[in-house]
């Protein structure tokens, strides 16, 4: 049952993240940026939300609340290391320095991330359904405002819609790979599971405060700091809510 959750899950975020950036390709300019930049606002309050309320207070099992603060700092230090690799980091705007070089480093990147997606994924509902759904949720809102920022780059770089939609939809079927193979791994390996949710709890550190905060530091009028705030609360309030509810 949980497996098939888990798989649903992934699914459905993959579907969702993909299908509505790709939605957005029909939209003017001006839309696609404002869409853009709300998705961006609400993403980082979930992955903070997901980090800090979900996965790292339930980590600690079989290990010490030292331990896996220990095992956060190696997750964000592994990560910046990828990062400086340029195989993490991901755009969320339509032009981006970083990965102005071929597709082919965007389409990477983005297999790498949806793996670790879905271990983060996995990990969480081997601790609890909400925990596992709150992780889910997480994963979904910061996947479309990165897939709509790829999408663009993509088709900058000279691929045309259906095949940039193409490329990322099979991109996003990592989650899925990288769910089954941590749930076939936790059957003997149970107490690795506060490690990974630590490991997901730095990705999802990562993400919002060295991916999608500096993105949102331009923002320098009252108006657009209000709408910051505001779908960042929505975003914390979404996965304090999801916790809300009884265990499952």
């Amino acid at each position: 049952m949980t497996l098939a959750l888990i798989i649903l899950f992934c699914l459905l975020g993959s579907v969702v993240a993909v299908g509505l950036a790709g939605l957005t390709l029909l939209l003017k300019e001006r839309g696609m940026k404002r869409l853009t930049v709300h998705a961006v606002n609400y993403a980082t309050g979930t992955l903070l939300g997901a980090a800090l309320l979900g996965l790292i207070p339930h980590a600690p099992r079989s290990m010490s609340g030292g331990s896996v603060l220990a095992a956060v700092l190696a997750g964000i230090v592994l990560f910046f290391i990828l990062e400086k690799m340029m195989i993490w980091r991901h755009c969320h705007r339509g032009a981006c320095e970083l990965h102005s070089s071929a597709g082919t480093l965007i389409l990477l990147g983005d297999s790498i991330h949806n793996f670790v997606d879905g271990v983060a994924i996995a990990a969480a509902f081997s601790s609890s359904v909400p925990l596992g759904i709150a992780a889910s949720v997480a994963v979904c809102a910061h996947e479309v405002p990165q897939e709509v920022g790829d999408f663009a780059i993509l088709l900058e770089g000279g691929y045309s819609r259906a095949r940039a939609f193409a490329y990322n939809a099979i991109s996003s079927t990592c989650a899925v790979l990288g769910a089954i193979l941590t749930c076939f791994f936790l059957v003997s390996l149970q107490s690795a599971v506060p490690y990974l949710m630590s490991f997901s709890a730095a990705s999802f550190l990562c993400i919002a405060l060295a991916d999608l905060v500096p993105v949102r530091r331009a923002e320098a009028n009252l108006r657009g700091f209000g709408y910051q705030v505001g779908c960042l609360f929505l975003g914390v309030g979404t996965i304090a809510a999801l916790h809300m509810q009884p265990r499952w």
